[in-house]
């Protein structure tokens, strides 16, 4: 009779062009070591799976559906917002967990998202000891914002990266083809709540061969509207355009967002949208130039048509890691990226312990910033030039990328008692 354990996998947060790829990975990982792991379950709406006990059979699904999720977008499982509590404030949440992993013999975590999921990763693995049933808890790292710690960079960003950088090269070669008689300025909106790792992106646009006048507003850099506005005329007045690429989390001095809307997501983050609009307004106002603003909104985080070959590489290593790590014995850890060199880009999959990460963001290092705020240096250059490298296209039927759709198959239910989200 075998000691395998079965194991639960969950999407959390924001979904991303990659993430089914570490999917992927993980599940063809576990499949190759069926004597140790028995069923890979997923959460159907990533953690209100669990708790719910609504449980996905992967097991149901072929192997070419698995390696087809590496080249598909968003959560093949479904993801969620959703954050449980603190272990005194709602103890009832990670009891229900462990209850349910116990009712369907499931002895590996593997919980892939972002600075929230690393956290209650985290949880998950101490309340299980203290409670009789050990879990192994991994952490595979997924952010578009690039904002985990340790973790040279984050499954999800490269290929953002990618579609921001050439979104704004292009439109760029638009604005510049019309300006004389037309728009001038260009905005686009990116995400990024706390860290301009994406904005940053958009300064490739630009370099030797492509003269583009760019301005970034980062959210580390405080917004100062009068040189903002005066950098703006200046390559108005000397390219004949601008393009300015603007965090959502851009903010004044006050700490205040430029799109702060007033209202909360499930995280109780600040619910942002509408920094473009607003600095657009600003230049019209201010220059009279006429603009045109973008909201990249999911678009960026979706295009998997345009992914980053060392994102996706990137992406599926790390689940396929996170299962070697737990077959190791590993607990309450979360698989990193680990540069090795720059030119040749050279890279590995390592690991940190949870506590390093849970609840730690990592923003940009004021070396990768110009030393005017609106742009980044050739050492930001040097890091970002690598992940956003290669192609890896879907495959394409009759014009459009054919992306794969799981039955995800429940499994059987087997305790009595549902439970209410708090």
């Amino acid at each position: 009779m075998s000691n395998s354990k079965n194991a639960f996998y969950a999407q959390s947060g924001g979904v991303t062009a990659v993430i089914n790829a570490s999917a992927s990975g993980l599940i063809e990982t576990a499949r190759q070591h069926g004597d140790r792991i028995g069923t890979v379950y997923a959460g159907r709406n990533g953690i209100i799976g669990a708790l719910t006990e609504d449980l996905i059979d992967t097991s149901q699904e072929t192997d070419a559906a698995i390696a087809a999720l590496r080249h598909t977008p968003s959560g093949a499982f479904g993801s969620c917002r959703y954050k449980l509590k603190g272990l005194e404030e709602n103890r009832a949440e990670y009891q229900r967990l462990i209850e349910v992993f116990k009712a369907h013999d499931i002895g590996y975590f593997f919980y892939n998202g972002g600075g929230d999921s690393a956290d209650t990763c985290h949880k998950v693995s101490q309340l299980s000891a203290s409670l009789g049933y050990p879990i192994q808890a991994i952490h595979i790292p997924k952010t578009v914002d690039n904002d985990l710690p340790v973790t040279d960079t984050c499954p999800g960003f490269g290929s953002v990266a990618k579609y921001i950088a050439i979104a704004t090269r292009e439109a760029s070669f638009d604005v510049r083809s019309m300006c004389q008689t037309s728009t001038k300025v260009f905005v686009l909106e990116v995400m990024g709540r706390h860290a301009g790792w994406i904005a940053a992106a958009g300064g490739l646009a630009a370099d030797v061969d492509h003269s583009i006048p760019i301005v970034i507003l980062f959210p580390e850099v405080e917004f100062r509207q009068d040189a903002f506005i005066a950098r703006v005329k200046e390559n108005v007045s000397r390219f004949g355009f601008c393009s300015v690429v603007v965090s959502e989390g851009a903010r004044w001095a006050n700490g205040t967002f430029l799109a702060e809307q007033g209202t909360r997501d499930a995280f109780g983050h600040a619910q942002l949208g509408g920094a473009a609009p607003v600095v657009a307004n600003m230049v019209k106002q201010s220059l009279g130039h006429k603009f045109h603003w973008a909201v990249a909104d999911y678009l960026q985080r979706a295009a998997r048509h345009i992914a980053s070959k060392t994102d996706v590489d990137q992406a599926y290593a790390v689940g396929a890691a996170a299962v070697d790590y737990a077959l190791a014995g590993d607990n309450a850890i979360m698989v990193t990226i680990e540069r090795l060199a720059d030119e040749p880009y050279r890279w590995q999959v390592g690991k940190v312990d949870l506590a390093a990460v849970a609840n730690v963001e990592k923003f940009m290092p004021p070396e990768f910033i110009s030393d005017d705020g609106f742009g980044i240096t050739d050492a930001c250059r040097r890091y970002l030039t690598p992940l956003i490298s290669g192609e890896d296209y879907p495959p394409y039927r009759q014009g459009l990328p054919d992306y794969i759709r799981l039955q995800n198959k429940p499994a059987t239910k087997k305790l009595a008692t549902a439970f209410e989200l708090g």
